[in-house]
């Protein structure tokens, strides 16, 4: 269906719009799209009556089929010459009922009058505006939802926020209690270390160097330690910080800087006059009678963290007491050493014969143990030499030794052999101390016999040197030891002994080594006795004991006394 209107004035085109707006109801065209429609419509109207002339509307319906129709509007001017300075309007709506007019509303034959048009076009903006109120009325649901949500979003920030700063405080808190612990994990560490190394060592003078190595940089800058002398003199003998000497007398840790240090259990004392802007700490070394001295700090940086104080304070407590065990070690062995070489004898000068002996103790223990030599005459002029070995350590073995060496005189006075004379000492020991057991070897040289004779009961057999340069161990059927529950009676043994022979002496604290045994040890030994020129020990004998104890001395940990006694025979019996 087509329906055509020629518009020349505002009264055809008012007909023309309402005709529009009947003819898209008339086929099923929605009010919102009728409504556009014809609003698009009177916006094209008002346009073509601005610049004038007959303008030609035309409505065009087609049916669509199983498809919706379409409502085809064009406006185009009656003119063509217009048509290049208003081109053609032309829109399109889809009709739903375009196949047959929708009851009640025919479409019209003709353009209503102005009147009926007016009451039309309310009707569609009656519906238009219903639509409205209803989009309104959703419109003001969406926005009073849109409110709400609003409201809850700000509010979930806000938790939001709030759950990330406490977040943030607890990882914060975290951080910084593992910082702590990492520290404090770190003060506990170091303290044990250096507490052990501090302990290792009996040398108080090592202890004292130590301590700058071990604080020096982490936790002071500088180390100073003031040891009081052995008689209490707590005067500095160069100048120390007024804090150091309060520290001294008080007993009580002291702090000296410009400032408050603010350290627990630290008092604070003015500036050092030495050097007023840098602080120090100054800590007694205590002990259970007195202070042995004073320990001064100067900081890694500006100054020192509490906790860093209360470790540096509980250390200077252990460090005082390895130095004290060290001093009381040092007067002890100091003591038992002096003791141990009294019980030595010093060396009888015979003619022909040329002696020297070299006593070393054990680095570790007391230093006393019961390694001894002796060499002594006989009523008939011969010479005897000894040297022996008790088990054990300390002042009970130095004493038991003390013992055997006397009794073996005694009984040398009657002039029996050397095994004679050790079968006696196996038989005092045994019954003297039951559960103590001694090694010795007994060789006794006659200026008027070329011979040597000698007797070894469990101790390492001794090495001879002939002039030739050849080195020979006397291992000839020893005794068992001193003192076990055995009777025993042990034999002599006999070996040449010209001119320029060297016999070496031993204790196995010389030889025996845990890892290898004591057989290499005195293959060694005679071996470095062999590489000795025959004039080194014909001209200087102690210096021939020092060569033969270097070598053997290099690989040894000194954990038990050694004793070596050369002995010989010069070429110039003159």
């Amino acid at each position: 269906m087509k329906r055509t209107w020629q518009i020349d004035d505002v009264t055809e085109a008012a007909r023309a719009r309402i005709a529009t707006a009947r003819l898209a109801a008339a086929y099923g065209v929605p009010a919102l799209d009728r409504t556009r429609l014809t609003t698009a419509l009177s916006a094209q109207l008002r346009q073509c009556l601005t610049k004038g002339g007959a303008w030609l509307l035309t409505l065009d319906v087609t049916a669509g089929g199983a498809e919706p129709g379409a409502l085809h509007v064009s406006l185009v001017p009656c003119d063509p010459a217009q048509s290049a300075a208003q081109p053609p309007w032309r829109a399109t709506v889809d009709c739903p009922g375009a196949a047959a007019p929708v009851d009640g509303c025919e479409p019209p034959d003709e353009a209503p009058e102005p009147a009926e048009s007016l009451l039309w076009a309310d009707e569609d903006t009656a519906v238009v505006l219903e639509k409205l109120a209803d989009q309104e009325e959703l419109v003001a649901f969406h926005r009073e939802e849109l409110h709400q949500t609003n409201q809850g979003v700000v509010a979930l920030h806000a938790e939001l926020d709030a759950a990330g700063r406490a977040q943030r405080e607890a990882f914060a808190a975290e951080r910084k209690a593992r910082r702590e612990a990492e520290k404090a994990s770190r003060r506990l560490t170091f303290l044990a270390n250096t507490s052990a190394v501090l302990t290792s060592s009996l040398n108080h003078e090592e202890i004292v160097r130590r301590l700058p190595e071990l604080l020096v940089p982490e936790y002071a800058r500088s180390v100073d330690v003031w040891l009081f002398d052995g008689d209490g003199d707590r005067q500095p003998p160069t100048p120390h910080p007024a804090a150091a000497v309060v520290a001294a007398r008080s007993g009580r840790p002291q702090y000296a800087g410009p400032g408050p240090g603010g350290l627990p259990g630290v008092d604070d004392q003015p500036p050092s006059a030495l050097d007023p802007e840098l602080p120090l700490l100054c800590i007694p070394l205590p002990t259970r009678r007195a202070p042995l001295g004073v320990l001064t700090l100067a900081p890694p940086g500006d100054g020192w963290d509490p906790d860093d104080a209360v470790m540096l304070i509980e250390l200077a407590r252990r460090a005082s007491i390895a130095i004290d065990n060290a001093r009381r070690f040092e007067h002890h062995r100091d003591i038992a050493e002096t003791l141990q070489r009294a019980l030595l004898t010093d060396l009888p000068t015979t003619p022909g014969l040329r002696l020297a002996a070299r006593y070393l103790p054990a680095t570790h223990g007391l230093n006393i143990g019961g390694d001894w030599y002796d060499a002594f005459r006989q009523p008939d002029g011969s010479l005897i030499t000894v040297i022996g070995d008790v088990t054990g350590h300390g002042l009970h073995a130095a004493v038991m030794m003390s013992q055997l060496r006397t009794a073996l005189r005694a009984y040398a006075v009657d002039g029996g052999s050397p095994g004679t004379l050790l079968t006696r000492l196996h038989t005092f020991l045994h019954h003297l101390q039951p559960d103590l057991y001694a090694t010795a070897v007994i060789a006794r040289f006659h200026p008027a016999e070329p011979t040597l004779t000698w007797a070894a009961a469990g101790h390492p057999p001794p090495v001879l040197r002939t002039p030739d340069g050849r080195v020979h161990t006397l291992d000839q059927k020893p005794g068992a030891m001193l003192g076990i529950p055995l009777h025993q009676e042990i034999d002599d043994h006999t070996v040449s002994l010209p001119p320029g022979s060297t016999l070496a002496l031993y204790t196995d604290g010389l030889v025996e080594r845990r890892a290898r045994g004591i057989d290499p040890g005195i293959a060694r030994l005679a071996h470095a006795l062999e590489d000795l020129p025959p004039h080194a020990l014909e001209g200087d004998l102690d210096g021939s004991a020092d060569r033969i104890l270097d070598p053997l001395l290099s690989d040894s940990e000194r954990d038990d006394d050694i004793c070596l006694l050369l002995c010989h025979i010069a070429t110039d019996l003159a």
